[in-house]
């Protein structure tokens, strides 16, 4: 219970993940968002975390949205998209703005995250004067959320901007203080869990001056609190010995119970020095343990590879046999198509951190063109139209005419008479386009909407489809850095939106 505790108040120190008492419970998309993160899946966590964000926005949830747009905003600048962090973390502030449930402590606490995320873009970007400015912020934000734990975090980023630009002196000062003031109340471990993050981070962060620094001043508080704790533990043995000697002598001064009281602690001793031999022992095994999982997994992927190629090739393989056969005949057909898509995935999941080719295309012709290739497929009476700006995008064109053509041609089977089915280009920054496909057919229920991008989920009659154009849109928006999924917000129907990072 106390480790419970120990590490909740540790998260709360750098995290500054304040508690409000609404906003507890973690929506779909922001658990899909952290589990793509989790992969390292940049393009599709940074997409889920802006929606999850823009749904907590719209269900009043500010807490839990800033928490998502903050992290969304560290996956576009470490991918140096600047502009569309800066622009996500004005929306963020203006959301906190906007909402009227909050008093003005916890909107501070609120600004306060998203001021921090916006120093450290200023600081990778090496832009000292811009850094200040949004650490003078964080500071008056600190004092109106009157949080102690915002206070010495903000002490904290305080540390990381002095290193940062040079100001060794500063830096010291500003950690010192927070050190102090955790030293002062002998909270020995918070201290030294405070030292090992911010080494950590000027590791990750690649800031030789921050890992020297403050390896130089954990070395130095190392030996100091070494002598306090020393300290403590001897006047704590003292006060013990104390208690013991005035216990026997009101009792019995006899040496037998001395001895009994020795041997008592020698005993002790034993047991202690046992616990650590335990502890140690366990330790090992988790080290094993990890190092197993890690061969393990190593292991699995390489698993993977090696069944994606063999599934390609028995596909290969199996071809040339069917491409004998009556291909007029269904079945012979299914497989031939299942054949081709089987290769397909397995192509695009080999090839997927390969470039893609990008050419200029004019967008509302291209659009058009899309359009026109399915009016003779459209039930009678169902409304077609386009929504895209007079502008030209570099776009790898095989690929998203492939994915649109894929969507377009469902939206235009499910769509009933009288419905309408839209395409939509959207320009969301300078490198962040959108392609949305709405219809006013079947909606898919929630629960089925991650199923339907992933292969091989069901056995199925090949005649009816083998149900592998969508994982294989899915596997072509991801290697073109982007991202294919449904908008949950849409409820007239389904529409997928396509979005594409350049």
């Amino acid at each position: 219970m106390k480790r419970k505790i120990f590490v909740l108040i540790v998260n709360v120190l750098f995290c500054c993940t304040f508690a409000i008492a609404q906003e507890v419970q973690k929506s779909e998309l922001h658990q899909r968002a952290e589990a793509e993160d989790a992969k390292h899946n940049v393009p599709a966590a940074r997409s889920l975390f802006i929606h999850a964000f823009n749904d907590y926005a719209n269900h009043g949830k500010v807490r839990l949205g800033v928490e998502c747009a903050t992290k969304a905003t560290a996956l576009y600048y470490k991918e140096n998209y600047f502009k569309e962090a800066f622009d996500l973390l004005r929306r963020a502030d203006q959301t906190i703005a906007d909402n009227n449930q909050m008093d003005a402590a916890a909107k501070a606490a609120a600004h306060y995250l998203v001021t921090k995320e916006r120093m450290q873009i200023y600081i990778k970007l090496r832009k000292s004067a811009n850094a200040m400015d949004q650490l003078n912020a964080m500071e008056s934000q600190a004092n109106q959320s009157n949080d102690e734990a915002l206070k010495n975090d903000l002490l904290y980023n305080k540390a990381i901007y002095y290193y940062t630009f040079g100001q060794v002196a500063q830096g010291n000062a500003a950690f010192k203080e927070m050190a102090g003031k955790l030293t002062a109340s002998k909270e020995y471990d918070k201290v030294d869990e405070v030292y090992q993050q911010l080494i950590a981070n000027g590791r990750r962060s690649g800031n030789a001056n921050i890992v020297a620094q403050s390896y130089s001043n954990y070395i130095a508080w190392k030996d100091s609190t070494s002598a306090l704790k020393h300290a403590d533990e001897i006047g704590a043995l003292k006060q013990q010995i104390a208690d013991h000697e005035a216990t026997i002598a009101e009792k019995d001064s006899t040496l037998s119970v001395r001895r009994g009281i020795i041997i008592g602690l020698c005993i002790l001793a034993a047991a202690l020095a046992a616990v650590l031999v335990l502890g140690a022992i366990v330790l090992l095994r988790f080290i094993l343990l990890t190092r197993k999982q890690k061969k393990t997994i190593r292991l699995a992927n390489e698993s993977n590879a090696l069944k994606a190629q063999f599934i390609s090739n028995i596909s290969a393989q199996l071809e040339p046999t069917l491409n004998k056969m009556n291909s007029s005949i269904p079945e012979v057909k299914a497989m031939l198509d299942f054949s081709q898509h089987v290769q397909t995935l397995s192509e695009l999941e080999n090839t997927k951190n390969d470039p893609v080719e990008l050419e200029d295309i004019q967008i509302p012709q291209y659009c058009e063109g899309l359009m026109d290739q399915i009016r003779n497929k459209v039930k009678s009476n169902v409304t077609l139209t386009v929504k895209a700006p007079k502008m030209s995008a570099q776009l790898n064109q095989e690929y998203v005419s492939h994915i649109l053509l894929q969507l377009l041609g469902k939206a235009a089977l499910y769509t009933p008479e009288g419905g309408s089915i839209t395409l939509e280009f959207k320009k969301r920054s300078p490198h962040t386009y959108q392609f949305l496909v709405s219809d006013t057919g079947y909606t898919i229920p929630e629960d089925q909407r991650e199923d339907i991008f992933k292969p091989f989920r069901e056995i199925r009659d090949l005649t009816t489809g083998d149900g592998l154009d969508l994982p294989i849109c899915k596997q072509m928006a991801q290697k073109m850095k982007g991202d294919l999924d449904i908008d949950p917000a849409f409820t007239k129907g389904t529409r997928f939106v396509l979005d594409l990072h350049v």
